[in-house]
């Protein structure tokens, strides 16, 4: 089993290389479901991790219908992912009616002229047909997908990943996230799938003011639960 780490932070960044996880998925602002992170926490991540470096390209919160200037503006955080030494970028553009946008073809384009592995998130769990969908993302090129297969929790899609890993598998990356646990983990190794992610966070003892937010460590007890799991008798 391959696994990757989603975190926010040069501590989860340096774990994951630690524990011999594949790769980090690499946010800010986790509590809206990622957004692009900062050009020094990049390059520190990139220093610091034995794990590839996967960085989200999502520069607002929100929906994933955008006008030209966001279009441009991912650009230019692709092209500076780059300059940070990052092996990939992570994005998924809709149209109004959430079918795959033709727009991610310029991002998947532009990321290969630079030698960067690409992933569509889960903008693919809002589509209105995930065999139209899948089709569409592997034409563009993109060489991994995340997803919790349509669902809140990659629990209840199983059958949607796992369909799509038998499909597509040869052709894409197919990663299964969302809510994944020590007690949840090695249903998706036993439905063929390979690659699992997850955050791995919890609350610091640190008083909060004044709105400024929760700050948080890893989780390396949650870490330790999942990897350790028997997943070898289970393939």
């Amino acid at each position: 089993m391959n696994f990757e780490l989603c975190t926010d932070s040069v501590e989860g960044a340096a774990a994951a290389g630690t524990y011999g996880f594949k790769s980090v998925e690499l946010c800010s602002a986790l509590s809206v479901g990622g957004l692009t992170p900062n050009y020094g926490l990049i390059k520190k991540c990139v220093d610091r991790s034995e794990a590839e470096i996967h960085v989200m390209i999502r520069h607002r919160e929100g929906g994933f219908q955008i006008t030209q200037d966001d279009l441009q503006t991912m650009k230019m955080d692709i092209e500076a992912v780059k300059v940070a030494g990052a092996f990939g970028v992570v994005f998924g553009i809709l149209n109004k009616d959430n079918t795959v946008a033709d727009e991610n073809a310029e991002l998947v384009e532009l990321a290969q002229a630079l030698g960067l592995k690409t992933t569509f998130h889960r903008a693919f769990d809002f589509v209105p047909d995930f065999r139209i969908a899948i089709e569409k993302v592997v034409g563009f090129g993109f060489d991994r997908l995340l997803t919790s297969g349509l669902q809140e929790q990659a629990e209840k899609g199983i059958a949607v990943i796992s369909e799509i890993q038998q499909n597509y598998g040869d052709q894409i990356q197919v990663i299964a996230g969302s809510g994944i646990s020590k007690e949840n983990a090695l249903k998706f190794s036993g439905s063929n799938i390979n690659y699992l992610h997850f955050t791995s966070r919890k609350p610091t003892k640190e008083e909060l003011r004044l709105g400024m937010g929760q700050s948080m460590d890893t989780d390396h007890e949650k870490i330790q639960l999942i990897i350790n799991l028997p997943f070898n008798y289970i393939n």
